[in-house]
């Protein structure tokens, strides 16, 4: 069978994003290919050697390149609908997509599929954290927090830097028995990491209906579902409900906007984890924060992208 791959070339700090709105359009994978990890390689910041490169990745273009990989039959209509929701996002300002140039070819075959999986492994965030897809085998050792995600998720896969961030904190934060809030749940990686952490019940909610049916499959897929609870809300009407713990990975944007209502959800002596900020944005957000009268505990940064821990 023929398949229409389609690429779009964007920045390392939006490549996430534009991943997530193909993941609504394709059954099967979306690969990103980024220099950022040919650089981090050739610093042996990922602890791999090699014997050889090309000298042609000593100097790497700049821009990263997402693809995914449509039916031909549908494939017009889902590309037209991507590049609406891309260049909307990138009129509301806040984040560098870069050019969003677009290419597309046709590829024989159902071999992708398998390639790309090939690329996925076990990932280990923090002292306890796994992240596995469903696919691989994987043997749990003991008091691990293994969270299984299956291939057509929504944002949130655990390899990009704000979602690592957020898991190292949530490890730090989160207590058995208590109450947690993710404020933008994506796929539910963090409420279903915080529900196998001991947590006693999850609030997930995203204004996202793509998202909302993942992390639901993702809670059931991990056997939290009676843990969790998913709503397609971004809690601004629903300062009723309380987290010992909130987390809240989004745009520094929509961080500021939420700000206000964010610590309404949160419990006295409760930590909030926000990430999905980049560095011209960082002071925004503190100040937003922080005029709400919660203070500072944490501050993390890995890469271009800033992780905030407060206390109230």
């Amino acid at each position: 069978m023929q398949y229409v791959e389609l690429t779009v070339h964007t920045t390392h700090e939006a490549s996430e994003l534009v991943a997530d709105v193909m993941w609504q359009y394709t059954e099967g994978g979306v690969a990103v290919s980024d220099a950022g990890d040919v650089v981090a390689l050739l610093r042996g910041e990922a602890g791999v050697y090699w014997d050889y490169l090309d000298e042609e990745l000593r100097t790497p273009r700049t821009d990263v390149l997402v693809k995914c990989f449509l039916h031909p039959d549908a494939a017009d209509a889902a590309i037209s609908s991507i590049r609406a929701q891309l260049l909307e996002m990138q009129a509301r300002g806040g984040m560098n997509f870069g050019s969003l140039e677009e290419t597309r070819r046709i590829i024989d075959g159902d071999d992708w599929i398998d390639v790309w999986k090939k690329h996925f492994r076990p990932l280990h965030i923090g002292a306890r954290v796994v992240i596995v897809p469903e696919w691989i085998g994987y043997s749990q050792e003991a008091d691990e927090a293994v969270v299984t995600l299956d291939s057509n998720m929504a944002f949130g896969t655990g390899e990009h830097e704000t979602t690592r961030m957020c898991l190292e904190a949530l490890q730090e934060a989160v207590k058995e028995g208590d109450a947690v809030i993710d404020v933008g749940c994506g796929s539910g990686i963090l409420g279903i990491a915080a529900a196998k952490l001991g947590a006693k019940i999850c609030y997930l909610t995203d204004i996202d209906p793509v998202a909302v049916e993942s992390a639901t499959h993702n809670a059931l897929r991990n056997g939290v579902s009676q843990k969790c609870i998913v709503a397609h809300s971004d809690l601004l009407e629903q300062s009723d409900v309380r987290g010992d713990v909130v987390l809240a990975n989004i745009t520094a944007e929509v961080l500021v906007r939420l700000a206000p209502s964010i610590p309404k959800n949160l419990k006295e002596g409760g930590t909030l984890i926000l990430s999905g900020i980049i560095a011209d944005r960082l002071s925004l957000v503190k100040e937003a924060f922080e005029a709400q009268g919660l203070s500072l505990r944490q501050e993390r940064v890995t890469g271009e992208w800033y992780a905030l821990v407060y206390t109230r």
